[in-house]
C-alpha cells in the first residue's frame, strides 16, 4: 500500500464507524439491503442487455428491487438481534448453538423472505395477488433449493466470526451475488416450448 494509505483506510473506517452503532445501524442495514438488491439487479440487467440486443436498462425494475431490499432491511436487522438474544453464540466453542442458529434461519427466515420477495415485487409491479401467488408457486422450490446451497455456509461464517453489529452488512455483501440470482429467477424469459407432434 502507498505511504499514508493505511491512514486513509483508518480515517475512512473512523468516519463510517457511527453508521454501525445505535439507531444509525438500522438505517445503514435498511439502505444497504436496498442498494445491494438494486446493484444485484443492475448486474443481472447488464448481462441481459449484452445477451439480448435491443433490451434496455429498466430503471423501474431496479427501483422496485431497491424498495424490496429496503423493506427487508428492518426485518433482517431485528431478526439477527432476536436470534442473537435467543441463541447467544459466536466462535468455534459454541459451534452446536451456531448450527442451531443456521437451521432456525433456514427454516424460518429464508422461506418467509422468499414469499416476501415474490409477493412484494409482484405487488410493486402491478401483478394481481393470483399472478404473484402463481409465480411464487412456480419458482419457490427452485429459490429454496438454491438458498440451501448458498446461505448455510455463509451463515456459519456470519455466526461464527462476524460481530453482531456487522452481520447485516456481511450478509449484504454475500447478497450481491444472491440478488443477481434472484433477479434472474424473477425476470428470466421462459424458454420457448417445442411442441412434438
Amino acid at each position: 500500500m502507498a505511504p499514508g494509505g493505511w491512514r486513509w483506510v483508518r480515517g475512512l473506517w473512523m468516519a463510517g464507524k457511527p453508521l454501525f452503532q445505535g439507531r444509525a445501524l438500522l438505517v445503514t442495514n435498511t439502505l444497504g439491503c436496498g442498494a445491494l438488491m438494486a446493484a444485484g439487479d443492475g448486474a443481472r440487467q447488464s448481462w441481459e442487455i449484452r445477451s439480448r440486443p435491443g433490451q434496455r436498462f429498466d430503471l423501474r425494475r431496479s427501483a422496485s428491487m431497491f424498495a424490496m431490499g429496503c423493506s427487508m432491511g428492518p426485518f433482517l436487522h431485528y431478526w439477527y438481534l432476536w436470534l442473537d438474544r435467543v441463541l447467544p453464540a459466536s466462535g468455534l466453542r459454541s459451534f452446536p448453538t451456531v448450527l442451531g442458529k443456521v437451521l432456525v434461519d433456514q427454516l424460518v427466515a429464508s422461506p418467509m423472505l422468499g414469499v416476501w420477495y415474490f409477493l412484494g415485487l409482484g405487488w410493486l409491479e402491478g401483478q394481481t395477488l393470483d399472478e404473484s401467488c402463481q409465480e411464487l408457486q412456480d419458482k419457490f422450490w427452485e429459490f429454496y433449493k438454491a438458498d440451501w446451497c448458498v446461505w448455510p455456509p455463509a451463515q456459519l461464517v456470519n455466526f461464527l466470526f462476524v460481530p453482531s453489529h456487522f452481520r447485516v452488512m456481511y450478509i449484504n455483501g454475500v447478497t450481491l451475488g444472491w440478488d443477481t440470482y434472484l433477479s434472474y429467477l424473477k425476470y428470466r424469459v421462459p424458454a420457448p416450448t417445442v411442441e412434438r407432434g
